[in-house]
């Protein structure tokens, strides 16, 4: 059996919290997990061109082209080209049709501040770091197990 520590329980429950949220988001929005992915990063980046989409999601290029005609049937991105060179491809969120979305962050938030209220300011420096570096733990993880196997 593996030693354990019990902050690893913590994490393991704020993963299944984190998950079963985005996938009752999906569901809401009739879209697919990594979709709901898709639309987090393009609102937090801008407009990403469909590489950067697919090397931020770990995505192969053709799983990447299906996720990104899915959100632009279901009116939540558009493609755009480059002017200069028409082969290459952005893609920017449709303000118009985020507002199933935003109706779904706004329920995310509201809970989300619920919970820094109990905290004091110089309180939520400290928690904000820790979140920053839960997810660069768990990207690089994630990368890790990607990666070749040996």
């Amino acid at each position: 059996m593996i030693d354990k520590h019990p902050e690893e329980d913590v994490f393991r429950e704020f993963l299944i919290a984190v998950m079963l949220h985005i996938e009752a988001i999906a569901d809401r929005l009739g879209v697919h997990h990594v979709d709901v992915a898709a639309l987090i990063l393009l609102e937090m980046r801008g407009p990403l061109p469909v590489g950067a989409i697919s090397e931020e999601l770990g995505l192969p290029s053709a799983s990447t082209t299906r996720l990104i005609d899915r959100l632009e049937k279901a009116g939540y991105v558009r493609r755009v080209r480059g002017e200069r060179d028409r082969r290459m491809v952005t893609v920017e969120l449709i303000e118009s049709g985020m507002a199933e979305y935003d109706a779904t962050r706004d329920t995310s938030e509201r809970h989300l501040y619920a919970i820094r209220e109990q905290y004091t300011p110089e309180q939520v420096p400290l928690m904000l770091s820790m979140l920053t570096g839960v997810a660069r733990a768990y990207r690089s993880a994630t990368r890790e197990l990607r990666g070749p196997r040996d």
